[in-house]
């Protein structure tokens, strides 16, 4: 199977995070929920609550204004060392802008403060799996499973690992299958590469039984 086939997808960011785009894992959704260009976002004080600023900074992201986010998210960083979200963000957009290393560093921090943010695994994983680091993509991805194990976006990410990367096709079945599963509803491309790896990965037939002894 071709890699240009199956994009990795990002985790969707609800909430307090950011909403991402699911056919491209590096560009956050836009936000606003008529037609026309998004707004540009009215800037918020230093001395405003940290909500009101993160708030502030999720729209500055939707409305594509990463280099303001992006210092807004640093700022929060500095003021909230403890908080996940700031650090989760920050890793959103320095993988959207091609900053791998930074990326990383970022999303692991925001891991490591919220070992149950399986956003940043997830993101994580697409990391690691775009600089071939196949192990460390593995690991995030189960830590975001075990994180949120109904996160359907883990699991197609995961699969799309074994399947193309890891070359595992039956642990890719069982991903894409739980995949469809948390997603609730029938999803046709998953269900073609699913009936493609069995075509060319028959399960094995299970052994015969043994015939008992004759009287």
């Amino acid at each position: 199977m071709k890699a240009s086939t199956k994009p990795l997808l990002p985790a969707l960011l609800l909430l307090a995070l950011l909403g991402a785009c699911r056919s491209n894992p590096t560009q956050p959704e836009p936000a606003g929920s008529g037609a026309g260009a998004p707004q540009a976002a009215a800037p918020v004080s230093p001395a405003a609550s940290p909500q009101a600023r993160f708030t502030a900074a999720l729209e500055l992201m939707k409305n594509g204004q990463n280099a303001e986010a992006e210092k807004a998210f640093q700022d929060l960083a500095k003021d909230q060392p403890n908080a996940s979200g700031p650090w989760t963000n920050l890793g959103i957009i320095y993988a959207k802008t091609k900053r791998r290393d930074a990326a990383i560093q970022a999303l692991a921090r925001a891991a490591q403060l919220k070992p149950d943010n399986a956003v940043a695994w997830n993101w994580l994983g697409i990391e690691y799996r775009e600089a071939g680091n196949y192990a460390q993509a593995q690991n995030a991805y189960e830590q975001a499973l075990k994180a949120n194990a109904n996160d359907p976006l883990v699991h197609l990410n995961y699969g799309i690992l074994l399947d193309q990367y890891l070359k595992r096709p039956q642990e890719a079945i069982a991903q894409y299958q739980q995949y469809q599963q948390a997603l609730g509803k029938q999803d046709l491309r998953s269900m073609a590469w699913i009936a493609e790896l069995q075509a060319a990965n028959p399960a094995p037939a299970a052994p015969a039984a043994k015939p008992g002894n004759q009287p």
